[in-house]
C-alpha cells in the first residue's frame, strides 16, 4: 500500500535561510524522502513549504527536524500559557494531549510545579487562540504569559490561595465539630446522624464542590485525574452514611460523615500548602523580574526626560544616579563608577565602568554618574534573555521523568480498579462487613497521590536552574541538567577559553641573511586580512614598531595551517609545520630554535618567502586566572580533563602541564574538534565540551553538554546547553555540581513519591490487616495523601540553601 493510499493531512511551512532554487530544491528533497511524505513543494518567492503526508508515520515535529537537518530554518512560534486548574500530573497529561493532537502543534509541555503550558507551534496552521481554546476545553483555564499577563496571573493566584483559606476556615470549622460529635454521640439515637448530616452537607457540595467539577471535566475529556479519586472516596463515605440516617432500618452500622468532611478539608489543606510551597520554587525568576526598573532617565533634545522603560529606544542616551538600577543594556558615553553586577554573575564585588565599557540592565549603580547610549532595549537586554533562558529550562522536560509521566498516564484508572478488587476481596469473597470492606476501598481512593509524581522532577529543575541564573550559569533545558550529572570527560578549547585569548609576540626570529624587522613585516603585511587571534597580534606588533603593514595583493586563510599571501609581488606563507610540509619548504635549519620556543609554550609560526624559510615569529597566549585551580576541583570530582588544540604536540603539552591536563589532543584542525569529541564517546565518555560558543560551534553541539563560556551579555547564544556568563572556568565545576545536586533531588522526589505510592495503596488495601488487624483510616489516609506531596516539594525547596563553591580550594 503506498503513502497515497493513506488518509493525509496537508500543512504548510515558512522556510529560513533559503537563497536560491538550489536551496529550495534542498529543503524539498529532504522533505520528500521522509517516511510517510507522499508530497513536498517547496515556493522560493513566498519562501514556503506545502506538504502532504501520513499522520501516523510522520510528525509536524518530523517535518520541522527535516527542515533544520537540511540547514535551514522553519517559522515556528512559540507561546507560553498560564494555567490555572491543575491539580495532579494526569491533568498535565491532559492538557499536553490536547494540544499535541491539534494540527501546527510541533511540541507542548505542560509544568504542574510552574503551572505553565509551553507550545511550540506553526503559526500558518494554527493560532495562539486555538491553543488557548484547546485547553479550555479541556477544563483547565490558560493565559498567554506576556508582561500584562504575568501581572494578571500573579493577582489570580493571589486571589486563588485567598479563596482556599476561606475555605480552609469554613471546611474545618464544620468537620471538627462533625469528627468530635461522631465520638461524643450527644443524643445517643438517629438524631446525632441527622445532626451530623446536616453539619457534613455543606463540606461535601460547597467546599467539595470543586473535585465533582474536576471530575466531570476529566471524564469529559476520556480522562480520570486526582478529583476523581478524591470525589469517589468521600460521595462513597457520605451515601453510605446518607442511608444509614435517612433508613435505619435497612441499613445498619456507623456513619461516614467525619470521614468524608475530613477528607475534603486535609486535602484542601494539603493543596493550598503545595501552592505555597511551589510559589517558593519559583522564587529564583520572581526575583529576577522583581529587578527591572519601571522608569528611566533618557536625555530628549538636551533636556532630561523620565519615561517608562519600555520606551526607551536604541540610540538614547540614559542617565543614571548612584544608588539606581541601570534601566537597559548601553554602552558608557560619559563618567565613571563602579556597577554592582551581582545580579547577572553572583558576584558581590562592584565592577568599575568608564567610556567605552558595556553596562547591563538591572544592575545597580554604586557611586558616580553614568551616561551611557542604549544598545538594548525591551525583550532584547540581558536580563530579558536570562528570564527568557530560565523560563525555558523550567519549561522543558528531563528524560528521567519519562517513566513517572508514563505511569501517570494509567495511574488513576489502576487505584480504582485497586479499590474495586479490595472491596470485592473482603466483602465477597473474605466475608467481612460491608462498612469495613467500604472503609478500605475509601482509603485506597484517597492515599494515592499522583501529585508526588508530578512534582517530583519539575520543582527540583524550578529551583535547580533559578540557582544557576542567580550565579550567572544558564542551563538551557532539563535534559542538558540531567547529561550533566552523568559527564564523566571534559574537553577544553585551548585559545580563548584556557587562555585569555589574547596572544602576544614575544620573540622574532630571522633566518637565511633577513632582518628580524623585515621577517615582522612580511608576516604582519601577509596576516593583515586574518580574523585569527595571532594574526592579529603579529599586525598589532608591527604597529607597535610603528610600521603600518600594507595590504597584501592576494590573502587565503588555510584553516588550522595558516595563510598563504602575496606581499609586493613575492609569495609569502606564514603557519605551522603542516603548511610547510604541504608546499614542500624545507624546515631542518628551523627545528632546533622551534623546538626551543615550543618547550617554553609558546606557538610558532614559520615565515617562508619564496618557499625558503626566512624567519619563525613565536606567540604566546597566558593561561587564564583560576584555569589551573578549576581543572584541579574537575579532576577532584573525578573527571577526566582533556584539552584540545590546533597547536604541536610539544607547546599544546606545556600548556597543558601549568593547567594539570589529564590528555592532550593536538594539532587538531578547527573541523576536525567535532571528530575528536566523537572520538571520546565512541570510547564510552559522556563527554562535556568548553568553548567560546563560535569557532567551538559544531563541537559544543557534538558533546554530550556544551558549555559556552564567557557570553557577558549575550546570553541567547546558539551554542552551549549550558551558557557561563563569566569568563571564570570555575563556574565549570559549578555547573556540574550544581547538576549533580538538582538531580539528586529529582531522584529523591521520584523515590519517595514512588515509595510512599508502592506502599501506601497496599496498606490502605488492607494488606497488613492479617497480622495488625487495623483498618487504614480513610482520615490518615488522607493525610498521608496531602503530606506526600507536600515533602516532595519541600524536598525541592531545601536546594534554596545551596551556595557556589567557585571560590572553595579542591
Amino acid at each position: 500500500m503506498g503513502f497515497m493510499d493513506q488518509p493525509t493531512k496537508q500543512t504548510s511551512l515558512q522556510i529560513t535561510g533559503m537563497t536560491c532554487a538550489t536551496c529550495a530544491g534542498t529543503v524539498e528533497k529532504r522533505l520528500a524522502a521522509l517516511r510517510g511524505v507522499s508530497r513536498a513543494a517547496v515556493n522560493l518567492a513566498t519562501e514556503k513549504a506545502t506538504v502532504e503526508y501520513d499522520p501516523s508515520l510522520a510528525t509536524e515535529k518530523d517535518l520541522v527536524q527535516a527542515v533544520e537537518d537540511a540547514g535551514y530554518g522553519v517559522g515556528i512560534s512559540e507561546v507560553v500559557f498560564d494555567v490555572t486548574g491543575m491539580t495532579c500530573a494526569t491533568c498535565v497529561q491532559n492538557i499536553e494531549t490536547a494540544l499535541n493532537v491539534l494540527d501546527g502543534v510541533v511540541s507542548a509541555s505542560v509544568n504542574l510545579a510552574s503551572e505553565k503550558a509551553y507550545v511550540r507551534y506553526n503559526p500558518e496552521v494554527v493560532t495562539v487562540p486555538r491553543l488557548k481554546k484547546a485547553i479550555s476545553d479541556a477544563g483547565y483555564g490558560a493565559v498567554p504569559a506576556d508582561e500584562d499577563a504575568r501581572d494578571y496571573e500573579r493577582q489570580a493566584r493571589d486571589r486563588e490561595r485567598r479563596r482556599l483559606v476561606l475555605l480552609l476556615i469554613f471546611s474545618f470549622s464544620l468537620a471538627i465539630p462533625v469528627f468530635v460529635l461522631s465520638m461524643v454521640k450527644p443524643f445517643g439515637s438517629n438524631a446525632d446522624n441527622w445532626l451530623l448530616l446536616g453539619l457534613a452537607t455543606p463540606v461535601q457540595f460547597l467546599v467539595g464542590w470543586q473535585f465533582y467539577v474536576g471530575t466531570y471535566k476529566a471524564l469529559r475529556n476520556r480522562r480520570a485525574n486526582m478529583d476523581v479519586l478524591i470525589a469517589l472516596g468521600t460521595t462513597a463515605a457520605y451515601v453510605y452514611s446518607l442511608l444509614v440516617t435517612a433508613m435505619p432500618g435497612a441499613f445498619e452500622g456507623d456513619v461516614y460523615f467525619d470521614t468524608a468532611a475530613l477528607i475534603i478539608s486535609i486535602v484542601l489543606l494539603g493543596r493550598y500548602l503545595e501552592a505555597r510551597a511551589k510559589g517558593r520554587a519559583s522564587e529564583a525568576i520572581k526575583k529576577l523580574m522583581g529587578l527591572r526598573p519601571k522608569t528611566a532617565s533618557v536625555v530628549v533634545d538636551g533636556v532630561e526626560t523620565q519615561v517608562a522603560v519600555e520606551d526607551v529606544e536604541v540610540g538614547q542616551t540614559v542617565v543614571v544616579r548612584p544608588g539606581e538600577r541601570i534601566p537597559v543594556d548601553g554602552t558608557v558615553v560619559e563618567g565613571n563608577s563602579a556597577v554592582d553586577e551581582s545580579m547577572l554573575t553572583g558576584e558581590s564585588m562592584p565592577v568599575d565602568k568608564k567610556a567605552g565599557d558595556e553596562v547591563v540592565g538591572a544592575t545597580i549603580n554604586k557611586d558616580g554618574m553614568l551616561k551611557f547610549r542604549a544598545t538594548k532595549v525591551g525583550k532584547d537586554t540581558a536580563l530579558a534573555q536570562i528570564i527568557k533562558l530560565v523560563e525555558q529550562a523550567q519549561g522543558s522536560k528531563a528524560p528521567i521523568q519519562r517513566l513517572a509521566d508514563s505511569v501517570a498516564a494509567v495511574f488513576v484508572p489502576v487505584v480504582i480498579t485497586i479499590a474495586m478488587v479490595a472491596f470485592i476481596a473482603w466483602f465477597a469473597i473474605i466475608g467481612k462487613p460491608f462498612v469495613f470492606a467500604l472503609e478500605a476501598s475509601i482509603s485506597v481512593l484517597v492515599i494515592a497521590c499522583p501529585c508526588a509524581l508530578g512534582l517530583a522532577t519539575p520543582t527540583a529543575i524550578m529551583v535547580g536552574t533559578g540557582k544557576g541564573a542567580q550565579n550567572g550559569i544558564l542551563i538551557k533545558n532539563a535534559a542538558s541538567l540531567e547529561r550533566a550529572y552523568r559527564i564523566d570527560a571534559i574537553v577544553f578549547d585551548k585559545t580563548g577559553t584556557l587562555t585569555e585569548g589574547k596572544p602576544v609576540v614575544t620573540d622574532v626570529v630571522a633566518l637565511d641573511g633577513v632582518s628580524q624587522a623585515e621577517v615582522l613585516q612580511l608576516a604582519a603585511s601577509a596576516e593583515k586580512g586574518s580574523e585569527h587571534p595571532v594574526g592579529q597580534a603579529i599586525v598589532a606588533a608591527a604597529r607597535e614598531e610603528g610600521w603600518e603593514p600594507p595590504d597584501a595583493e592576494s590573502f587565503q586563510a588555510l584553516s588550522g595551517r595558516g595563510v598563504l599571501s602575496t606581499v609586493q609581488g613575492k609569495e609569502v606563507l606564514m603557519g605551522n609545520r603542516i603548511l610547510m610540509n604541504e608546499n614542500e619548504v624545507r624546515t631542518a635549519t628551523a627545528e632546533e630554535k622551534v623546538s626551543h620556543l615550543e618547550s617554553q609554550g609558546k606557538t610558532v609560526m614559520l615565515v617562508a618567502l619564496d618557499r625558503k624559510v626566512a624567519g619563525l615569529i613565536a606567540v604566546s597566549d597566558t593561561l587564564r586566572d583560576n584555569a589551573a585551580e578549576a581543572i584541579r576541583q574537575l579532576r577532584r570530582m573525578g573527571l577526566e580533563t582533556v584539552m584540545i588544540t590546533g597547536d604541536n604536540q610539544q607547546t599544546a603539552e606545556t600548556i597543558a602541564r601549568q593547567a594539570g591536563m589529564d590528555r592532550v589532543l593536538a594539532q587538531v584542525l578547527p573541523d576536525d574538534k567535532a571528530r575528536e569529541v566523537k572520538g571520546l564517546q565512541a570510547g564510552g565518555k559522556v563527554v562535556a565540551m568548553v568553548g567560546d560558543g563560535i569557532n567551538d560551534a559544531p563541537a559544543l553541539a557534538q558533546a554530550d553538554v556544551g558549555i559556552a563560556l564567557g557570553s557577558g551579555t549575550d546570553v541567547a547564544m546558539e551554542s552551549g546547553d549550558v551558557v557561563l556568563v563569566k569568563n571564570d572556568l570555575r563556574d565549570v565545576p559549578e555547573a556540574i555540581r550544581l547538576s549533580r545536586y538538582t538531580i539528586r533531588k529529582v531522584k529523591q522526589n521520584l523515590f519517595w513519591a514512588f515509595a510512599y505510592n508502592s506502599l501506601g495503596i497496599p496498606i490502605a488495601a488492607g494488606i497488613l490487616y492479617p497480622w495488625t488487624e487495623t483498618l487504614l483510616n480513610p482520615i490518615i489516609a488522607a493525610a498521608a495523601m496531602a503530606f506526600s506531596s507536600i515533602s516532595v516539594v519541600t524536598n525541592s525547596l531545601l536546594m534554596n540553601r545551596y551556595r557556589v563553591q567557585r571560590r572553595a580550594e579542591p
